[in-house]
């Protein structure tokens, strides 16, 4: 062992002495790898060793500047300076000759170049010269033949350039080997700066053996790599020069050369290593390469963060550098023993300006550091931490993405995402009368939702979730997984000022997800009927696969003019899409039965075995008086499997196998009845609770049964003709040798067809006479047809008069045979004055208040007069349409009303009594208020100002009714309600009035309202609360108000059941269809066609009307008859399906009251009692022969002078004598039955 003295007066600190003449002795334990800075860890890390001990003294504080001896760890294998003599200077002048020996070599070849340019320039001028007067001088004009050498280095690439361009390629991001290559070098470059970490802990300079040190083996091999990298990255530079003095050339001139040298001195200096905290600077860079970070918040956050911690780290280490290693001019006696972390602890509390002082430098060098530190440091931690802060604390909270969960299906929610539309669709959606809704609603917005949405949200955590984003974006749609979802719903703003503005929105969102996924189904809101045309285009747009797009201009109108045929019919409809919740209250007031209505929805399921081969009547009344259930229409399969809706369809129709039936219950467990019903096990059941699920064998019947089934279902089901089938009855063929010998057959499907012969082999003996039954059409015991057979069957045109009253040369119905057609009038034709308009005497007919004007925007009135204008009305039925409004608002409107008839327009306002008066405001059947200014108008109080203006204004009009019959009388027809003995009036009523109306409060009004709220302002005489839900308020429940909001349950009844809102549209729209709908985008307007046996075949369905008590054949069920008994004889007897009833408000009072109003009962119970006064809406089949008796009119002839009970009527059931004279005697009523005879 060598052995040193402690000259120099004191010990050296770091590595050994730097020259005061300190002497190195080797330490007892000769395994220490590391240098003892003072007594104190000079005595803990050998304190195995007595020698040791005794020669170091008692444990003394960091902090304390003198040292006892300097001890460098040195083994016999490593040849270290024995002398102990520093050589921080050589790791140093390695860096700085490598940096400013590469510069000077720069700039001296920069020199150069730049001489020998300006050399070659003046040369080259005179060279030029010489060229040009050797051109010149050549008479034949051909040139000198250029040198093969230049050419040759004009056409080749230089080597230069081509290992520049692959030094380019190579450290290039845009490449996939320049990406690994810069990855590679971050990665490395954190490797070295770790191993830094680690040997931060060791003395700042000490003996190593390259061979035997892990560490810096892996060093040299990164270095190595630096080395190669730092080649390619020269020579790719263009600017040689601003490369050198780049951050990341700095650091390697000062990382790399120093790894060498220790290499070649055996020696580890710690030196300027933690310049590689540097390369973090890149962080962000790194993380775009790889496509993690794509925004640019998230991009400037990494940028943020990756500068302030590099510049803390590297300050950090130059503070343990010069902190462990002295001040050189003072021997390096001034130094203080910190590790690397305490200095980055001491950085932070300077920069934060706390500086608690129990870490300080001490050092000269690390104070003048500190100070200079402190400018940029301040400033950057007072500038960074703010911003760096803001931006996590902007970060999206609803920026996740969903976490489908197995066996659960979510559906996607977007669009007008608001609290008012939220709640509306979760009440709706999450109803407690629905099945266990196992279905996760997942809502995107790009707008962050407020406290009260978010509390919503909170209080449906289970079933809800919310992100932040746009549909429009494919990033956000994969956030919540569109790709599995179940649907997307597409809420619409209702109340915006632009309606074609939303639509627009909400169609680019249609785009962009069915973009994005086209397999997706999806249900949209729109506002304009004429947008929902823009869908068409989308090439995955498909109806048929579950799209939907719910118009709310095309249903809000076709309820209002569902209203004028059956007033109340709007408020029934509303309230069985919509799911309520059962309210009972003991009172016997009218709000008790109209809240049982309410609780029925509109349900669908599947019926039973036992219900295939009866008819639709039959199973109807079966499940009404056993199952306690309502069946309104079912899906019917044709031959071609193609499935079609048919509501009441008639009793020649059989039920098939799979039926699917659309039934009004009040829950969806109710309705499971139709399912489970068995004859065998229920059929001696009351009880229709008892009836669940059944163990018998339900389809085990006798072979008598089995060959009827197998008779009726062979047309449908195999693929030979009638003649061919083996199952069918010689009578069929029969028949259909009948029918061909008297029509020719078209090109009609022969299986189309079967459904007709099936009819005829199960045809009972006809009560009727030969004579009557010609006159009913052939048919048999019912005045109509399936409108499935009518539509597609020429065969069955019931009655020779339609085949005779087809005129090939006039054009009464469009081309699809669905409504009534006129040639296109100018509206100058139709514009009436008020002396015109009073000189018409209208009665009957249907007013329509109209605000609005050129700057408006369109609300669609051609939605409000199709329905009215149905083909399943008989041209002398159709009501006159008289619009009262502006006339710069109309012309906008006329165009798509200038191809149906009996429309005129007054010019005006509704708020002109005279106006009013004009127009016979007092004699028409229904007045319609609408607005198409109420989105203009911010407060929403206000909103509704001007059709609640109107409304007051007609209630509290007086009229002199003498004045209208006069009128009446003189122009030839009676008012409405006047004269019920004529035998051309009808129990089925349109509407029914008082004889004679002298106040404008009997007038039977509905006014369209945008703010629910406002509702409280029609009636003055109700007791409503303002915060009363819509629904039961009195002006809704009577059906005289009506507000778009109650079509938002729409959204949720459509994804579960897509069959509701084809059901709805068919109710409300007049026979709207898909094909229509295509047809009208073509040309945005109705195309006339002439009468063929398939357009007038599309006359046969169904529609509603209303059936009064008051007299008729069922008035004696009207004085205290059950309700059931009313459904079971209107059904059987004219095919009619009741299923609710419009009563007088005060019926139940004992006392008569002089109150008018009525409200809606939906689907009340068997036994529920009957008053005379009450109306029963009803589904009427289309009658024939209900126009016969004015043959001699012309289609053009009729005008609004047509009674309204004449032209409300559907079937042309003679009625009996007024109610005071009528037989009292059931026996003589049942006479009178026998007696009735279809017109």
């Amino acid at each position: 062992m060598a052995n040193g003295g402690g000259g120099g007066g004191g010990s050296s600190g770091g590595g050994g002495g730097g020259g005061g003449g300190s002497s190195l002795r080797m330490s007892s334990n000769i395994h220490a790898n590391h240098l003892s800075l003072d007594a104190s860890s000079s005595s803990s890390s050998s304190s195995s060793s007595s020698s040791s001990s005794s020669s170091s003294s008692s444990s003394s504080s960091v902090h304390e500047p003198k040292m006892d001896a300097l001890i460098i760890p040195v083994t016999m294998e490593v040849p270290c300076d024995s002398r102990g003599q520093r050589m921080w200077w050589a790791f140093l002048a390695s860096s700085m000759v490598t940096f400013f020996g590469g510069l000077f070599i720069i700039l001296l070849w920069r020199t150069l170049k730049y001489l020998w340019t300006v050399c070659c320039h003046c040369g080259g001028k005179t060279k030029e010269a010489q060229k040009i007067n050797n051109g010149s001088s050549q008479a034949d004009g051909t040139l000198k033949p250029v040198d093969e050498k230049e050419e040759a280095v004009a056409a080749e690439v230089g080597w230069m350039t081509s290992v520049k361009d692959w030094a380019g390629v190579m450290i290039s991001a845009q490449t996939l080997t320049g990406r690994v290559l810069v990855v590679l070098v971050f990665a490395l470059s954190i490797g070295a700066l770790v191993i830094y970490f680690i040997d931060s802990s060791n003395p700042i300079e000490s003996c190593q053996n390259f061979y035997k040190d892990f560490t810096l083996q892996i060093d040299m091999a990164f270095n190595v790599f630096f080395l190669l990298y730092f080649g390619l990255r020269f020579i790719a530079a263009n600017d040689k020069l601003w490369f050198w003095l780049e951050v990341n050339s700095v650091v390697d001139f000062f990382t790399v050369p120093p790894v060498f040298v220790s290499v070649y001195l055996n020696r580890s200096w710690l030196g300027l290593r933690f310049l590689r905290a540097l390369r973090l600077i890149q962080f962000s860079e790194i993380l775009q390469f790889l496509n993690i970070l794509k925004t640019s918040n998230s991009i400037k956050l990494v940028n943020l963060l990756s500068i302030f911690i590099s510049t803390w780290l590297t300050a950090a280490g130059f503070i343990h550098l010069v902190e462990n290693s002295g001040d050189p001019w003072e021997n390096f006696q001034n130094n203080q023993a910190l590790t690397y972390w305490e200095c980055v602890y001491l950085l932070m509390v300077t920069m934060s300006t706390v500086g608690y002082g129990d870490v300080y430098a001490k050092t000269t060098l690390g104070r003048l550091f500190m100070v200079f530190f402190i400018l940029g440091g301040l400033a950057m931690f007072a500038s960074y931490v703010p911003e760096i802060i803001e931006l996590i604390g902007n970060r999206k909270k609803y920026g996740g993405s969903y976490s489908a969960v197995s066996g659960r299906k979510h559906i996607v929610v977007c669009g007008h995402i608001t609290l008012e539309s939220v709640s509306n669709f979760l009440k709706d959606f999450l109803h407690k009368d629905r099945d266990d809704v196992n279905v996760e609603i997942v809502f995107l917005h790009n707008i962050s939702p407020n406290l009260e949405l978010e509390a919503l949200f909170k209080r449906h955590f289970t079933q809800v979730e919310f992100y932040q984003g746009s549909v429009l974006n494919p990033h956000d749609l994969a956030r919540v997984k569109i790709e599995s979802a179940d649907a997307c719903l597409i809420l619409a703003n209702k109340y915006c000022a632009d309606p074609d503005a939303e639509d627009a929105s909400n169609i680019m969102r249609v785009i962009s997800i069915k973009n994005y996924h086209p397999k997706i189904r999806i249900i949209t809101q729109m506002l304009q009927y004429h947008n929902k045309a823009h869908l068409l285009n989308i090439p995955s747009w498909n109806w048929k696969e579950g799209d939907d797009a719910i118009c709310l201009a095309e249903l809000k109108l076709g309820f209002i003019a569902q209203s004028c045929l059956a007033q109340g019919l709007s408020t029934m409809l509303a309230n069985l899409f919509s799911m309520r919740s059962f309210i009972k209250i003991e009172e016997d007031t009218w709000q008790k039965y109209y809240l049982e209505g309410v609780s029925n929805e509109m349900y669908t399921e599947y019926l039973s075995s036992a219900f295939v081969g009866l008819s639709f009547p039959t199973v109807c009344e079966l499940c009404f008086v056993k199952l306690k259930l309502l069946m309104i229409a079912i899906e019917y399969k044709s031959a071609n499997r193609e499935s079609r809706i048919l509501i009441n369809p008639g009793n020649h129709l059989k039920i098939q196998e799979g039926t699917l039936g659309f039934f009004i219950a009040s829950d969806a467990k109710e309705v499971k009845r139709a399912f489970f019903y068995c004859k065998a096990c229920h059929d001696d059941i009351t009880d229709p609770k008892r009836i669940k699920k059944c163990g018998c064998k339900r389809l085990i019947y006798s072979k008598m049964s089995i060959y009827k089934r197998m008779r009726r279902a062979c047309c449908f089901d195999c693929g030979r003709s009638e003649r061919d089938c083996s199952c069918m009855s010689g009578r069929v063929r029969g028949n259909m040798d009948t029918l061909e010998r008297t029509f020719p057959l078209s090109s009609v499907s022969v299986n189309d067809c079967s459904t007709s012969f099936r009819a005829f082999e199960d045809e009972p003996p006809s009560t009727l006479s030969p004579k009557k039954k010609q006159r009913n059409g052939g048919m048999r015991n019912s005045p109509s047809s399936s409108p499935k057979l009518m539509r597609h069957d020429p065969l069955l045109i019931p009655g020779n008069d339609q085949i005779d009253n087809m005129d090939s040369n006039v054009k009464k119905y469009d081309s699809t045979g669905m409504f009534h057609w006129c040639a296109p009038k100018e509206i100058e034709k139709v514009i009436l004055t008020r002396s015109e308009a009073a000189m018409t005497v209208l009665s009957g007919h249907v007013v329509v208040c109209i605000f609005g004007d050129v700057s408006s925007a369109l609300i669609g009135l051609r939605n409000l007069v199709m329905p009215l204008r149905a083909s399943n009305f008989h041209y002398h039925e159709l009501k006159h349409i008289v619009f009262v409004g502006s006339i710069e608002y109309l012309k906008r409107e006329w165009e798509t009303l200038h191809n149906f008839p009996k429309v005129s327009i007054l010019p005006g306002t509704p708020l002109s009594r005279a106006d009013l008066r004009a127009v016979n405001i007092n004699l028409c059947d229904m007045c319609v208020i609408l607005s198409a200014n109420q989105n203009n108008i911010d407060d929403t109080s206000l909103q509704d100002k001007e059709c609640i203006l109107a409304s007051l204004n007609i209630k509290s009009m007086q009229f002199d009714d003498s004045i209208g019959v006069l009128q009446a009388n003189s122009q030839g027809f009676t008012p409405p309600g006047m004269d019920r003995s004529s035998p051309d009036n009808s129990p089925v009523h349109g509407m029914l009035r008082q004889p004679s109306i002298t106040t404008g409060v009997n007038i039977p009004i509905i006014t369209e309202l945008v703010n629910d709220t406002n509702v409280q302002f029609l009636d003055q005489d109700d007791d409503d609360d303002p915060d009363t839900e819509l629904y039961l308020t009195q002006p809704f429940a009577c059906g005289t108000a009506f507000a778009v909001s109650v079509l938002d349950s729409l959204m949720s009844a459509t994804y579960f059941n897509d069959n509701i809102l084809t059901l709805i549209r068919t109710l409300v729209t007049g026979g709207a269809t898909p094909e229509l709908e295509a047809l009208i985008a073509e040309e945005n307007a109705l195309r006339g066609g002439y009468s063929t046996p398939q357009t007038l075949a599309n006359r046969d369905r169904c529609r509603v009307a209303q059936l009064a008590l008051l007299d008729g054949p069922f008035a004696d069920l009207g004085d205290g008859g059950c309700y059931g008994d009313l459904f079971c004889k209107a059904l059987k007897t004219y095919n009619m399906l009741c299923f609710g009833i419009y009563r007088l408000r005060d019926a139940h009072l004992s006392t008569p009251s002089q109150c008018t109003k009525r409200y809606v009962i939906t689907n009340p119970p068997y036994e529920f009692e009957l008053v005379p006064t009450d109306l029963i809406f009803c589904l009427m089949q289309f009658d024939h022969n209900a126009g016969q008796s004015r043959a001699s009119l012309s289609h053009s002839s009729h005008s609004s002078q047509s009674s309204s009970k004449k032209s409300s009527s559907v079937h042309s059931i003679p009625s009996t004598a007024n109610r005071p004279n009528r037989p009292k005697s059931r026996e003589s009523r049942d006479k009178q039955k026998k007696e009735m005879v279809y017109r």
